[in-house]
């Protein structure tokens, strides 16, 4: 969830301005599921849908997986980043069964399939956190391993030469059948999987030949088997490279915002003010939930310095704004009592 500054100023007389900066609980991460719908995202509908505000895929007997198939993230490509998640998976059958995965770096095919490197997960007590390079080469490394992946003679060769931790003791800390935190940390040809805070698998990816890939698309696994459902939420992505896909701003905006200040007049507002006021954007629209709710529609124009921003309230109300955007922080300053657009993020005493 995003924070929010709001610095409002709504019976100024000079400066006429209401003023918001918003900025991530974590520095330096963007959130990539808004939690209420698969925007930005694409996969077969019959197996992928949102529930309890959190992405969900299942299979049934009456809607199988034919092949392990993907909920791809459209939002662009990523190289070095640190990749945060919770998940849950859960067999709905007799054995057991149920695997899923984190592609990263990966390869786009027909019909959401997708291919290259995997952070791994199953409601077994296996395969959890291993690095697994689907439709590749396989497993790269076992849980509890650091490996060194190389070509030799033109084939993959995968050499363990560290520990972690035994298998089993890793498993201890995975919770069966709940929410459990995966981070995954790629840096160059530096790859390392982490759940509930434990390091699962340590790999220098050394392959020739373009095989350890540096730069792909991020999509979530729904393996195909006995029935089975998969949820991911709190999708969140730190770029540590500069080279991921830029972007735009109206991406960016997407998903929950928490006010972290509220200044009018030069007057901060009580922690209990910012504590009873949510702002959720949805695509071009928001909504407010305080105790005086509001919701509307605005644009961005991203050419101009400052940038500009024009909101319009499901009531009429209409405020011209300027804004800016930089890492986790958002900031706009918005007219009010019919003022003209502020050439500056201010709010006065008035």
């Amino acid at each position: 969830m995003k924070r929010l500054i709001i610095t409002p100023a709504l019976v100024l007389v000079a400066a006429n301005a209401l003023c918001i900066v918003a900025g991530g609980q974590e520095a330096g991460f963007k959130p990539l599921f808004n939690g209420n719908d698969l925007t930005g995202w694409a996969g077969r509908p019959q197996h992928w849908s949102v529930e309890d505000a959190a992405v969900t895929g299942r299979t049934t007997k009456e809607h199988p997986a034919e092949g392990n198939n993907f909920l791809i993230w459209k939002g662009g490509t990523v190289s070095d980043f640190e990749l945060r998640l919770s998940y849950k998976i859960v067999p709905n059958n007799d054995k057991g069964f149920a695997n899923s995965g984190i592609q990263y770096r990966s390869k786009e095919f027909d019909n959401f399939v997708v291919g290259g490197y995997q952070a791994d997960f199953e409601a077994g007590k296996t395969y959890s956190g291993i690095l697994y390079e689907e439709k590749m080469d396989g497993i790269l490394a076992q849980r509890g391993q650091k490996t060194v992946v190389k070509t030799v003679e033109g084939k993959t060769r995968v050499e363990v030469v560290g520990s972690l931790g035994s298998s089993e003791d890793i498993q201890e800390k995975i919770k069966d059948k709940d929410w459990n935190d995966y981070v995954v940390v790629a840096k160059g040809n530096h790859l390392q999987h982490f759940i509930n805070g434990v390091q699962t698998v340590d790999v220098v990816d050394e392959r020739e030949g373009g095989k350890g890939a540096r730069e792909g698309i991020l999509a979530l696994q729904l393996h195909q088997g006995d029935p089975m459902t998969v949820q991911f939420k709190n999708i969140r992505i730190k770029n540590l490279s500069g080279n991921a896909s830029a972007k735009s701003d109206i991406d960016l905006l997407q998903g929950e915002w928490v006010p972290v200040e509220i200044v009018a007049n030069g007057d901060k507002a009580s922690q209990e003010v910012l504590d009873n006021i949510k702002v959720k954007i949805n695509g071009n629209r928001y909504s407010v939930e305080s105790n005086n709710p509001s919701q509307g529609s605005f644009k961005i124009i991203e050419s101009t310095t400052p940038k500009k921003m024009d909101v319009t309230g499901d009531d009429g109300a209409e405020l011209p704004a300027i804004y800016e955007i930089a890492g986790d922080t958002f900031k706009a300053c918005y007219a009010v009592n019919g003022a003209s657009r502020p050439t500056e993020f201010k709010s006065a005493e008035g």
